[in-house]
């Protein structure tokens, strides 16, 4: 195995050193990717401009996050095969631009009203594009499912993979719904929905699957691992490590800095179903909960200041503190428990990327 793609090496700076070599492996080979999708325009003239916009949509959308999806596709499968070969690792990275592609983000920023993502303007902000971002959507995915077939066809994993693939692309939409669901107009806010269950479902079913299990599992699937209990295991993790990722990311979004996280955090105003808004119903008192429903899901920057002083009031940045150490000490002893026949650091590496992140 080459040594880039190591990540139990000697020493946190080995460690650190070797992770930013794979990254930069993992963005080097972007721009192929790019080529084997618009290449159609050369052969068929009469789309090129369908394809010219195609190619704007990738290059603007597709590279720029953290890519800690793709790159635990790498690192999952090389955990678990001794001496893959070049193709084997480049396969792997392919495998991981395809869930970068994330075709979700889009629709999602429109239906969330976001304004930023990555750091910039959010696709359907930009000039000209607006509602054409659901088609632009539907033209990554459409990618996604072209270089599977391009580079896995003939590989024993291709119909585990379209399979996962199209599950938790399923398991994701169903997700959102229960979020939009939950997450009601302005004009109709009723925080009696917003319960620690109801939560916990939406995390489940939106965030965990897309964002923890399925890559792993691609990393799992590549490597011939197929068996439902290993899967079984993979899932009980991963599933847990998710919940942990989305409250970290909702305390982010009220607490964290635009200028880190690449975006604007809107929860408050969009009404959304988030840890702290459930935590600040469970430890309110009817007077603090009265509050936070004549304020909470309103575009008012006095009603949404009124929200943070109550968060404060009911100190959940202490309350977010300890859980996010106690959760992290839980989520060690269920890797070290559940992971069976699985290497430790297929987990452990993702469960280091994620702890105390700030964006």
């Amino acid at each position: 195995m080459e040594d880039h793609i190591k990540l139990n090496g000697n020493g946190t700076n080995c460690k650190e050193n070797r992770a930013k070599t794979e990254l930069e492996e993992f963005d080097a080979l972007f721009p192929e990717l790019v080529k084997d999708l618009t290449n159609i325009g050369l052969k068929d003239a009469e789309i090129s401009d369908a394809i010219d916009w195609f190619k704007e949509v990738i290059e603007y959308n597709v590279p720029f996050g953290k890519k800690n999806r793709g790159i635990a596709v790498v690192t999952s499968y090389c955990q678990l095969v001794t001496n893959p070969t070049d193709d084997d690792i480049k396969r792997a990275r392919i495998l991981g631009w395809c869930i970068e592609i994330a075709f979700s983000l889009i629709v999602d920023d429109m239906m969330d009203s976001s304004i930023t993502r990555r750091g910039k303007s959010c696709w359907y902000k930009k000039q000209n594009v607006g509602m054409r971002a659901i088609n632009d959507s539907n033209f990554l995915e459409s990618a996604l499912y072209f270089l599977l077939k391009k580079y896995f066809r003939d590989q024993p994993c291709y119909k585990d993979l379209l399979e996962l693939f199209h599950d938790i692309t399923h398991h994701t939409v169903i997700g959102e719904c229960l979020d939009l669901v939950t997450s009601r107009p302005q004009s109709t806010v009723d925080l009696s929905s917003f319960t620690l269950d109801r939560y916990n479902t939406i995390v489940r079913w939106k965030t965990a699957f897309y964002s923890f299990y399925l890559p792993v599992a691609m990393g799992m699937y590549m490597a011939g691992v197929s068996d439902t209990d290993a899967h079984s295991k993979a899932k009980s993790i991963l599933l847990k490590m998710g919940y942990f990722f989305q409250v970290q990311d909702d305390y982010l979004d009220c607490y964290g800095s635009p200028e880190v996280i690449g975006k604007i955090g809107t929860d408050i105003q969009d009404n959304k179903c988030s840890w702290l808004i459930v935590q600040a119903m469970m430890k309110g008192t009817p007077e603090q909960r009265k509050i936070l429903e004549d304020n909470y899901g309103r575009d008012d920057e006095s009603k949404i200041k009124r929200v943070k002083e109550l968060y404060r009031d009911l100190n959940l940045t202490h309350v977010y503190t300890e859980y996010e150490e106690s959760s992290y000490k839980e989520l060690k002893t269920l890797i070290e428990k559940c992971s069976g026949n699985l290497p430790k650091e297929v987990f452990m590496a993702f469960a280091r990327k994620i702890y105390k992140r700030q964006k």
